[in-house]
């Protein structure tokens, strides 16, 4: 199997929501560091689970700042832990509910220091936390129908429940929960897709896919996707802008990029301080926000760090179309 194969095989392992080891980074100017929960990252996990009746599963707060309103089953991870051990353990804890996940619902985000994601869950155990349960954690769990008052402790869950109802009524990105592939820092790995329409409209549409060139001794690795590093100071997003900006510099000016969403993540955490990190494989729609001498093309590169690769196997061709413009992805907020 020639590098090209592999290359496709990689795609469309991504495009199921499955993960691939991160053996490399592209535009690291400095000596990577590995990142720590709580002291570099932190990541929240939020609950949106409902009963037969569309009643959403409610926690009353035991913090002192919010002390007995209403939110989701909601907390920070702990060191150690996994995405979805996080998730099991919040849920049982303020709600003495146990669940397992439907589908990561959103992916919020801030930059590094605080990525939220909302999973859709259901119940397989436990029962409503009382009154008398109340600790440190929460004071009570119940359902609520979304319309009695309630005190809430945010109006920012409202969407949230309307996304979960939304996708249990009618899915429109495959169901995806993390993969469990251990990552250093928090990086992004993205399918950067460029579409030239022919002009006969009986003709399928061309297909581009950005590629990072060989840099590694192991040949079979390359050309591969590129794995951008996030920085610190910048939401997790920005690290694809960058790579057009520096990869696409005297055509970045004309250039539209469109954050489509997220094909799947990859995260261990069980190592503290070592599997802390997080890479999200993203799809990206990059198109000219004007018309110009390399329209019938995707954009001119500037170097020779990066490659265009047409996509001419048709069903792989196919399949990438339709997550671009079908929007069929999971949905990712940079706040």
């Amino acid at each position: 199997m020639d590098s090209l194969d592999i290359l496709e095989e990689n795609v469309e392992k991504i495009l199921k929501g499955e993960g691939l080891e991160v053996k490399e980074f592209d535009s690291a100017r400095d000596q990577l560091q590995p990142v720590r929960l709580r002291k570099d990252v932190c990541y929240i996990v939020a609950a949106v689970i409902f009963n037969s009746k569309e009643e959403v599963l409610m926690v009353q707060e035991a913090k002192t700042e919010c002390y007995g309103r209403w939110y989701l089953p909601a907390g920070r991870m702990e060191g150690g832990e996994s995405i979805l051990e996080a998730l099991h353990r919040e849920v049982k804890e303020e709600a003495g509910i146990d669940c397992q996940p439907i589908t990561i619902l959103l992916v919020q985000e801030q930059g590094p220091q605080w990525v939220r994601f909302i999973f859709l869950a259901e119940v397989t155990g436990g029962s409503l936390k009382t009154t008398a349960e109340a600790d440190g954690e929460s004071l009570q769990a119940q359902w609520w129908d979304r319309e009695s008052p309630l005190p809430l402790r945010g109006r920012d869950i409202l969407s949230l429940i309307t996304a979960g109802l939304k996708y249990l009524q009618n899915p429109w990105f495959q169901a995806l929960k993390p993969v469990d592939i251990p990552c250093q820092v928090i990086c992004q790995r993205p399918l950067l897709t460029f579409v030239t329409s022919r002009s006969d409209s009986s003709e399928e549409d061309r297909l581009w896919l950005l590629l990072s060139n060989s840099k590694g001794e192991d040949a079979s690795l390359h050309p591969h996707l590129p794995v951008e590093v996030s920085n610190k100071r910048c939401t997790v997003t920005w690290a694809v802008r960058r790579l057009v900006k520096e990869s696409m510099s005297s055509s970045y000016s004309r250039l539209n990029v469109t954050m489509c969403g997220i094909l799947g993540l990859q995260h261990n955490g069980r190592v503290l301080g070592k599997t802390d990190g997080i890479c999200f494989n993203t799809l990206v729609f990059l198109e000219f926000s004007e018309e110009g001498p390399e329209i019938g093309g995707p954009p001119l590169l500037d170097g020779d760090c990066y490659r265009w690769h047409e996509v001419t196997n048709q069903p792989l061709r196919a399949k990438m179309l339709q997550r671009i413009k079908g929007g069929s992805v999971l949905p990712v907020h940079s706040l």
